[in-house]
């Protein structure tokens, strides 16, 4: 199978500045809107067999500058019965595509705070991946509340991968692409397009993420369908800081396609899966999937612990995860 995908670069206007709930929510509701016609006028022009559009990180929001935990869930965040949610849904049938993207999730199981959650939406509008962000450095995440997050979903919610027609798909958030470990459990359970919904740095030198996202598509033999915000507006944060490096990546860490700056539908190239799969299936040097020795690494793995798991309590507050990382630091130091 062969067909186009888009990492579309789009402008993110953030909702920091909004006091009021309810305007926020109906500047969140513009923006999905805007980047609606955004795709619709992509696919017009990059051609009918466009099928997969990976949006920014936090595309209809921005992230939490000094919001506490509270506020942010009453401002910015979604549920996936949310009318909200909805609009995104409509995004991807209205147009006919495997849409994702990355927002910032209420999930009545956990009330007292927020996921950061990328999605995977099929062209019939329905939510078919949910993949909540495992490495964070200012936001709650499944592993700080794992032994709970494992007994209501379950193991596989963890590193979830859907199969569908256009190949088997998962997702990472941002600064997950530094961690190689994510990526691997991602391809040991069959992925072979990763999305990767980011709001980074962007420079026309190499950047750490940007050598990442390389290396994460040789060593897993994958794709790697990179969308960065062309600009985050509304905030004090130096606005064009993110513009540029959408991108595509394929199984052989070749740049198919990279955006430069601005709002952009330039990051588009044909995905071949059954290029990706005989890759995968040919004997080898470069085989690298085929030639992990897992089996060595694993007590290593369960034996030296870094950051904690379940770290999450009633009291807890943003300068906890500054605490916890000091604490990681200094026993390894000792």
């Amino acid at each position: 199978m062969r067909y186009k995908a888009l990492a579309l670069q789009t402008t993110c206007h953030a909702v920091n500045g909004f006091s009021d709930a309810s305007e926020s929510k109906k500047a969140i509701s513009f923006n999905i809107q805007t980047i609606g016609k955004q795709i619709r006028a992509s696919k017009t022009f990059v051609g009918s067999d466009l099928k997969l559009v990976v949006l920014p990180e936090y595309f209809a929001t921005g992230f939490p500058m000094g919001e506490s935990i509270a506020t942010w869930k009453s401002k910015a965040c979604i549920a996936e019965n949310d009318r909200l949610f909805e609009e995104i849904l409509r995004m991807a049938k209205d147009n006919n595509i495997y849409l994702s993207g990355n927002f910032y999730e209420n999930d009545h199981h956990f009330p007292e705070f927020y996921f950061q959650s990328s999605f995977i939406i099929s062209p019939n509008g329905e939510c078919i991946l949910k993949y909540r962000r495992l490495n964070s450095m200012f936001a709650v995440t499944p592993y700080d509340v794992l032994d709970k997050y494992r007994e209501i979903y379950g193991n596989d919610a963890l590193f979830p991968v859907v199969d569908t027609e256009i190949g088997k798909l998962a997702c990472i958030a941002s600064e997950e692409i530094l961690y190689p470990e994510i990526c691997r459990c991602l391809m040991m359970r069959g992925a072979e397009i990763i999305c990767h919904n980011t709001s980074e740095v962007s420079s026309p030198m190499l950047t750490q993420k940007n050598i990442a996202k390389q290396a994460r598509a040789i060593e897993n033999m994958a794709y790697i369908i990179s969308a960065n915000t062309s600009a985050i507006k509304g905030t004090d944060f130096p606005a064009e800081s993110t513009d540029g490096s959408s991108k595509i990546i394929n199984f052989e860490g070749l740049v198919l396609c990279e955006a430069a700056q601005g709002e952009s539908m330039v990051a588009n190239a044909t995905i071949d899966i059954e290029a990706l799969r005989y890759h995968r299936h040919r004997p080898g040097m470069s085989n690298f999937i085929s030639r992990q020795r897992n089996a060595l690494f694993a007590e290593s793995y369960a034996a030296y612990e870094f950051y904690p798991a379940n770290t999450w309590h009633n009291d807890f507050q943003k300068a906890d995860f500054i605490k916890t990382q000091i604490k990681v630091i200094d026993s390894k130091i000792k």
